[in-house]
């Protein structure tokens, strides 16, 4: 059995090694423990911090891509590695590497494939208010769109089978954290998270570059998981408001043509013929989406398939 450790970085240097030397060496389970370190156009020492420490695997980007490119091509690496566990941890310590053998439990007693590290958020000194509010709406919208019960949705600390790891995709630019939960609830790969320790905080988090900025981008992130993954429902539910706010407002004027004070309210049925169009077109859109969901989830699963015929598992 090989566990493979998994490091996204960007700029790391000072951070790294830290990290590193927390990794375990051994994990009970598993005969062989490697690390991984994905370096995303880092322009420090970075990669020469990772080969001083003994990195086994080191994925180069030219251009710093973001996060969760890094992360896919961190999984795709591994899984060309052909490892049976694969576990994904931040380049700035916050985890507790102490924990990763209580991560991969669940994996090695077949309980699971897809665990995710359930930090003590409320405790996290380090962690706005706003930042705490955030993370648990994130985790709320990903529950309901995935059907799981993950308390913890934006955690990077996790860990995940080889049969869970080439099923995931990721179309978000920003992060990986809620949309691979989500898939694996809609793929019902069996998901289940444990909770973990987090260290003393050694750096700002590069994701939280402004508090607006990381506001914006965690409400486009949720509107999207929506659009994404439940578009039926998404787009269905604003064509039944605005038909409906149409509907009454033409109610409205029929009643007032019935005790003959039709002519003062033209103005309720253009906004009611208005309104009434636009939902009627928006429920249309509903059905394009969703046929276009079924397509993804189609091309998903003959990726799934090709990537594991590629790396002569079957």
């Amino acid at each position: 059995m090989k566990l493979i450790i998994q490091i996204p970085c960007y700029n790391e240097a000072q951070t790294l090694a830290t990290t590193l030397k927390a990794l375990p060496k051994t994990v009970e389970g598993f005969t062989e423990v490697e690390y991984l370190i994905i370096n995303d156009g880092s322009t420090d020492d970075t990669v020469k911090v990772a080969k001083h420490h003994g990195v086994n695997h080191i994925v180069n980007f030219t251009n710093n891509q973001g996060l969760a490119k890094a992360f896919v091509a961190g999984i795709k690496k591994c899984i060309e590695l052909k490892a049976d566990v694969i576990v994904n941890t931040d380049a700035d310590n916050q985890y507790n590497a102490d924990d990763i053998p209580k991560l991969v439990q669940p994996i090695l007693d077949k309980k699971a494939e897809y665990v995710i590290g359930e930090r003590p958020i409320n405790d996290t000194k380090h962690f706005s208010p706003i930042k705490k509010l955030l993370q648990k709406v994130g985790s709320w919208v990903v529950r309901k769109a995935s059907n799981t019960n993950i308390p913890d949705a934006p955690s990077g600390f996790r860990a995940m089978s080889y049969e869970c790891a080439t099923q995931l995709n990721v179309y978000n630019n920003y992060t990986y954290t809620l949309e691979t939960i989500i898939q694996a609830g809609q793929k019902n790969i069996a998901i289940t998270s444990v909770p973990i320790r987090t260290n003393k905080d050694l750096r700002p988090s590069k994701l939280l570059k402004s508090m607006p900025n990381y506001i914006i981008k965690s409400i486009i992130t949720i509107i999207r998981i929506f659009v994404v993954y439940k578009p039926f429902k998404f787009f269905m539910s604003i064509a039944l408001v605005l038909f409906s706010i149409g509907f009454l407002l033409g109610l409205r004027f029929l009643y007032f043509w019935l005790i003959g004070e039709g002519s003062g309210h033209i103005q309720s049925v253009i906004l009611s013929s208005v309104l009434m169009s636009m939902g009627f077109q928006t429920g249309l859109i509903a059905f394009v989406a969703d046929l276009l969901a079924t397509n993804r989830k189609l091309m998903e699963e003959i990726r799934t398939e090709k990537l594991k015929e590629n790396n002569n598992v079957f």
